[in-house]
């Protein structure tokens, strides 16, 4: 478990002391965008392996066993994961990279409810495996992820004020990091409608393959039925 542990200090730690810091900058200063851009995605692959594989030689100590509905929260909650990150990958965004452009158009769909959509669909789906998981190794590889992702948002939101300066401050004052808070202040109005029809669809079906595969490739059905084991 101490393993495990460890690759999920160094897995968090790497993202959050580099991403979005002024080391950040000076490192693309020295090396330039795309040699950075390259190192850090493969430190980031090779540093998500050995949390996996940390993951998969950890003793399972349970800590919680499943109540009463958890599966029926868990399928909820996932397609509302689902629909966030696919959605926010599908629409250009002044949160991404070289997604500078995208400031000029405002906030489109899902960035009406929050301008992270992608990352708190992945916060959403770890602590829903936290939950439905209930022991420690899980709380360690899930809670990181769900951790990394609800911290990369203000990450973010630091590294493109430092980049984009006023303009992001517009952008910003019209959405919101935590989801829905810029519709109830008033800043924001719900621009669903402004996604095309094939992105809806991408979401349904990348949620069924989800729900269809998962008993088959992890061992354990999501299904909120008792015959689904």
């Amino acid at each position: 478990m101490l393993w495990l542990l460890l690759a999920a200090v160094v897995f968090v730690g790497f993202h959050l002391g580099i991403a979005g810091t002024r080391l950040r900058d000076r490192l693309i200063a020295q090396i330039g965008p795309q040699r950075y851009r390259i190192q850090f995605s493969l430190a980031s692959v090779a540093s998500l392996v050995w949390l996996c594989l940390a993951f998969n030689d950890a003793p399972r100590i349970w800590l919680w066993s499943g109540f009463p509905g958890y599966r029926i929260i868990a399928a909820v909650g996932m397609a509302l994961a689902v629909v966030l990150a696919v959605l926010g990958l599908t629409t250009p965004s002044p949160t991404a990279v070289g997604g500078d452009g995208a400031l000029a158009r405002g906030p489109v769909g899902i960035q009406s409810v929050t301008r992270h959509p992608f990352l708190w669909g992945v916060a959403l789906w770890g602590a829903l495996h936290v939950m439905a998981n209930g022991e420690l190794a899980a709380l360690i590889l899930f809670g990181s992820l769900a951790l990394l992702a609800l911290l990369g948002t203000a990450s973010i939101d630091r590294k493109r004020r430092r980049a984009l300066g006023a303009a992001w401050d517009g952008f910003a004052a019209v959405t919101s990091n935590l989801p829905f808070l810029a519709l109830a202040q008033g800043r924001a109005r719900l621009r669903l409608g402004e996604h095309k029809a094939w992105q809806w669809l991408a979401a349904a079906a990348a949620f069924g393959v989800l729900m269809a595969a998962h008993g088959a490739l992890f061992g354990v059905s999501p299904l909120p039925l008792d015959v689904a084991g």
